[in-house]
């Protein structure tokens, strides 16, 4: 599936060549001289003969010429869908889209970039405006991890292959695509765990959850590799709520004050956020209920501008470091490597993920991106 659409094209140009070189033949073939001659005779014989060696040259030059451009993939270029849930309106994605742009551009790319704002319905739609465009190939960024199937059955009953960036689709998905490139989620919301079990010790500790939007595969991935490895290696941390932020400062400082009131300040030794923009709003919510957030545990994910200087200051503990550039480089390459590529296996690739605590929170190799 993979390099059909490009096969095609090249098999077309070769074939066009074949034609027009036996029209050449074919026409060279008549004369108008019927005196007989044996000079005439002799005049259209070697004519038809150069003819014949003039087409046998042009054929043997078309079908190299057609051979040498199935050899050299790097001159072509692919049209693409990139469909996107967000872009210049978040932080993440104003950092994302540009080293993707760049790398799409050097590798013969051409792109027509979407953003559904994390709308299901909106993605929905924008997938049925790529399928029916058929492009070479379609990069999705699910808005919703449990809703993306229809867009998928689409791309493959017209035979256009769907690689997917950021957040994979849910395991039942998978199959449907070709690749993925990205963050391991799971991975990161293990990692912030662990931290958080390092700091609890042995103590008991009641938190709460800020998640990110509900149905995204992101957030499912994170809150389960966080919540598992608390109920693996330290069951004394209780979760005792847990709201989603949708990815929005405001709305997590709003569902964390919510929270606050619900089960007590008092009962309330630790914070667990899906990322660094929520992280902070949670850091506001706590502020303005007069509680310290350097007496609290909070452990977070993305080691942002807004993240990384909480760390510095101790007001957050651990977060996870994400590379926003990595991220979008590698959708481009990952979609090149299955455009050209004929590997039979789903690719996945995942970006480093390293832990930042105040230790090695201002080392140059974790510097924020977003």
């Amino acid at each position: 599936m993979r390099n059909t659409r490009s096969t095609t094209r090249h098999r077309s140009r070769a074939a066009i060549g074949l034609l027009a070189a036996g029209a050449l033949i074919f026409a060279a073939c008549g004369s108008d001289d019927d005196d007989g001659s044996a000079d005439a005779d002799d005049a259209a014989a070697e004519e038809e003969a150069t003819t014949d060696d003039d087409a046998a040259e042009e054929e043997a030059t078309t079908d190299d010429d057609a051979a040498a451009e199935e050899e050299a993939p790097a001159g072509d270029s692919f049209e693409v869908f990139a469909l996107l849930p967000q872009g210049n309106d978040q932080p993440y994605g104003t950092t994302y889209l540009p080293p993707f742009e760049e790398k799409a551009a050097e590798l013969g790319l051409n792109l027509n970039i979407v953003n559904s704002g994390y709308d299901g319905e909106q993605q929905a739609s924008d997938c049925e405006v790529a399928v029916a465009a058929q492009p070479d190939l379609i990069i999705l960024w699910p808005a919703v991890g449990d809703q993306v199937r229809p867009c998928l059955e689409a791309a493959e009953a017209a035979g256009i292959p769907v690689t997917v960036t950021n957040s994979d689709l849910i395991p039942e998905d998978q199959e449907l695509s070709e690749a993925y490139s990205g963050p391991d989620t799971y991975g990161q919301g293990v990692s912030s765990a662990e931290m958080f079990c390092e700091f609890a010790g042995s103590d008991d500790v009641g938190i709460i959850m800020i998640n990110g939007a509900t149905g995204n595969s992101t957030a499912i991935d994170r809150e389960a590799g966080f919540e598992d490895t608390i109920n693996e290696q330290c069951p004394n941390v209780e979760i005792l709520d847990r709201q989603p932020g949708n990815w929005n400062k405001d709305d997590s400082q709003l569902a964390a004050s919510e929270m606050i009131t619900a089960v007590g300040a008092e009962n309330i030794g630790g914070v667990y956020a899906a990322d660094d923009t929520m992280v902070a709003g949670v850091v506001d919510a706590l502020i303005a209920r007069d509680i310290d957030p350097a007496a609290l545990i909070i452990t977070s994910i993305g080691n942002t501008f807004l993240g990384n200087p909480l760390v510095i200051d101790g007001q957050v503990d651990g977060t996870v470091f994400q590379s926003s550039s990595w991220d979008g480089e590698n959708a481009a390459v990952t979609a090149y490597e299955v455009l050209t590529g004929d590997s039979s296996e789903r690719i996945v690739k995942f970006m480093p993920s390293v832990k930042v605590t105040a230790e090695n929170a201002d080392d140059p190799s974790v510097a924020p991106e977003w």
